[in-house]
């Protein structure tokens, strides 16, 4: 045979076992990752037992259910589970949005409130009481104005 036959053999059977050897690692790579236990995450437990949150709840009424135009209309009510001081918007029904009117207050001692507004426009008003963030408000309260 000539040499430069025998060094193509020669190259062919290096690369040959070279492969082997890869594909031979890998797959004991591959086997060794499959039968290792599963990762799990670390859990930590507390002593100390967690308070459930007070979920804040907003009654109201209004003392007329129909007013004339530019007539005010009063609404009261309780702010359960709201800390004195909380600050309340009353809001209606606009364009199918709660606006905010003008009328604000705050909760009183015992979760009471109370705050008035002059209603202006001819309809039916859709009103509520809201806290100033948004996350708590009252059932709606329809007033007719005349």
């Amino acid at each position: 045979m000539p040499a430069t036959n025998r060094r193509r053999c020669v190259r062919a059977l290096a690369a040959g076992a070279l492969s082997a050897a890869l594909v031979s690692a890998g797959s004991a790579a591959a086997l060794a990752a499959d039968s290792a236990p599963p990762v799990r995450p670390s859990v930590t437990h507390s002593t100390t037992p967690m308070k459930p949150m007070a979920t804040a709840s907003i009654t109201v009424k209004a003392n007329h259910t129909s007013v004339k135009a530019r007539e005010s209309v009063t609404l009261a009510g309780h702010a359960k589970d709201a800390k004195t001081g909380t600050k309340l918007v009353l809001q209606h029904m606009h364009n199918g949005k709660w606006t905010t009117l003008h009328a604000n207050t705050t909760v009183k001692k015992g979760g009471v409130f109370k705050l008035t507004e002059k209603l202006r426009t001819k309809g039916t008003e859709h009103l509520r009481v809201s806290t100033s963030d948004g996350k708590t408000h009252s059932p709606t309260v329809t007033v007719k104005v005349h």
